[in-house]
């Protein structure tokens, strides 16, 4: 009875906050892989929802190659599986195209897919990977973001859906690479009051971060077998404190102080293409910074 309570009045909560923001916020995820988004952007998705606000993550491929055991229809059922997994854990949405893992392209039928989801979710927010990145699912998945980011608001185009009569604003997911181009944090959340979901979320990946992710990365070293040992265990390999860059951007949204004692961040890069926002406008899309960034 009192756990009912608790989720009724937590509920509640989120609720009023979305009411006293007067809109309830629509946030567009899209990764190349079934697991993409989890490790971008999970924890910034949970406090999305935590809010109040609607997240949808979108793999465009269906991971049907990720593993070294098994392929085909099989992996993609059960990576499907372990989307749906992680949308539970997360309280999001999670839809996954039926695209081959490592064979996707820039085509113009795949445009146009991604054109329909995004009018579909009348999305504020779509955040995707930049195109320098090492995998080419990552790289074309970036470019059919992009392609799609213009094309979102013209009528002819996809005419069966109906356009977005303003245009989202669009980010680019953390990466490390350079060349041509480094990424350029521009809107840094903290998520340390999050991890936890987020691990969990991310653990749901069983084919992922317990067996495919370790075995092409060559590791020698046992993985846990026991469900709390393995969630500590994927948090002390995937996470650590924030980079120089993403601490300077924490700094300018929450202030030296506050900064100094984040100790998990996601950040992102406001794309060229798409509606480009101010700083009140990061704020009101992103209402977590809302109390604490700097004016």
């Amino acid at each position: 009875m009192k756990r009912i309570v608790l989720v009724f009045s937590l509920l509640t909560l989120a609720v009023f906050q979305v009411l006293a923001q007067g809109k309830v916020l629509k946030i567009l995820m899209i990764g190349a892989h079934p697991d993409d988004c989890d490790i971008k952007g999970g924890g910034t998705a949970a406090l999305f929802v935590a809010m109040g606000h609607q997240v949808k993550f979108i793999s465009v491929t269906n991971g049907d190659a990720g593993h070294m055991e098994m392929g085909g229809g099989v992996l993609a059922k059960r990576r499907y599986a372990e989307t749906q997994e992680a949308a539970k854990r997360l309280g999001i949405q999670y839809d996954v195209l039926d695209n081959h893992d490592g064979e996707l392209l820039p085509t113009l039928e795949n445009r146009l897919e991604i054109i329909r989801k995004i009018r579909e979710w009348e999305a504020d927010v779509v955040i995707s990977h930049r195109n320098n990145d090492y995998h080419p699912d990552h790289r074309y998945t970036g470019i059919l973001v992009q392609d799609a980011a213009y094309m979102v608001g013209v009528p002819n185009i996809a005419a069966d859906t109906p356009p977005l009569r303003k245009n989202p604003v669009f980010l680019y997911f953390q990466d490390n690479f350079k060349k041509p181009n480094p990424f350029q944090p521009d809107i840094a959340i903290d998520i340390s009051s999050v991890i936890d979901k987020k691990i969990d979320a991310m653990d749901a990946h069983v084919s992922q971060f317990y067996e495919w992710l370790p075995w092409i990365g060559n590791l020698t070293e046992p993985i846990p077998t026991g469900q709390a040992e393995r969630k500590a265990w994927l948090k002390s390999k995937r996470f650590s404190t924030p980079n120089a860059s993403v601490l300077k951007a924490l700094e300018s949204w929450y202030g030296e102080e506050q900064a100094a004692q984040v100790q998990f961040a996601e950040a992102f890069e406001v794309c060229e293409y798409g509606t480009q926002p101010n700083k009140e406008e990061i704020v009101r899309l992103f209402p977590m910074l809302g109390k604490t960034a700097s004016k």
